[in-house]
């Protein structure tokens, strides 16, 4: 009778373990290197960056669906996330390995799925402050970005965390700017050689864009670049002539760029300048040009 209940107790916890490291044991344990997502469309059963490659097209080379057999597609599986942006859905783009979805969703949800049944390896959902600011009326997120074993995503209290893509834990969790003054980050990372790119949302608050580059081990930052000049910089000469301005001038950088690996340059869009609807300024305007 003993042997028997240290039978069943040893045969649930193996039981217990097995299940509770069975979803990383799918997951493959070598992840794309930079080679691989600049082989683009090479291998079809991959999506390894947001736009594909890096080219920023966004059209894949398959050919098995066609307009003629389209209307035999059906339902496979379906995902409840539990969340949604009102008036926008998802935004995302989901990355594709070895048969796993890794998205995003709202509010900075996030998921491994199984692309063959739905069965979620694992879920994060980021604890966000309660006084966001632009984060809270645009809370979108477009993606992950991919490097090895490693996955990035960017947030509305505008930091950039680094996963271990087979259990989603968090490795690091650095901050891009203060959410406080405005900021928040919504789009996905562009991951190159040795950089992980990240742009910033918020112009249309007193901010000024920028696009980093950070380490993708460490999460130190390389570089930033501003996308409205400092005082004596190309193009300042088009802005007042003074740093106050300069530093609120906005030209947010939410939209994913691309990147020409023979020039090793950076594409990238930049926002509205600011202020776009700031008081005085655009009162006189529209008084002069309406009869009220």
């Amino acid at each position: 009778m003993l042997f028997r209940n240290v039978y069943k107790l040893l045969t649930a916890v193996i039981v217990a373990v097995s299940f509770s490291f069975f979803p990383t044991a799918l997951i493959a344990q070598d992840g794309p290197t930079y080679e691989e997502i600049l082989q683009g469309f090479a291998d079809p059963e991959r999506w390894l960056t947001y736009s594909g490659d890096y080219s920023g097209r966004r059209h894949s080379p398959l050919t098995q669906i066609t307009t003629q057999n389209a209307h035999q597609l059906s339902p496979a599986w379906t995902f409840q996330t539990g969340t949604t942006t009102r008036g926008r859905g998802f935004e995302t783009v989901p990355l594709v390995d070895d048969g796993v979805l890794y998205v995003t969703g709202s509010n900075n949800y996030a998921w491994a799925i199984d692309a063959r049944t739905g069965r979620t390896f694992w879920q994060y959902r980021r604890n966000l402050p309660d006084d966001l600011t632009y984060g809270a009326s645009a809370p979108v997120n477009r993606g992950f970005g991919m490097l090895g074993n490693r996955l990035f995503m960017a947030t509305l209290d505008a930091h950039l965390l680094a996963f271990d893509r087979r259990s989603g834990d968090i490795l690091w969790d650095i901050e891009l700017a203060d959410y406080h003054v405005g900021y928040a980050a919504t789009m996905a990372p562009l991951v190159i050689d040795g950089k992980v790119i990240v742009g910033i949302s918020g112009g249309d608050y007193a901010t000024r864009g920028f696009i980093d580059a950070y380490d993708p081990e460490t999460g130190d930052r390389i570089w930033r670049w501003h996308s409205i000049p400092g005082p004596g910089e190309p193009g300042s000469e088009t802005w007042p002539d003074d740093p106050d301005v300069l530093a609120r001038g906005g030209g947010g950088t939410w939209m994913n760029g691309s990147y020409d690996p023979e020039l090793d340059l950076i594409y990238w869009g930049v926002g509205n300048p600011n202020p776009d609807y700031f008081g005085d300024i655009d009162l006189e305007i529209i008084s002069t040009q309406t009869p009220w």
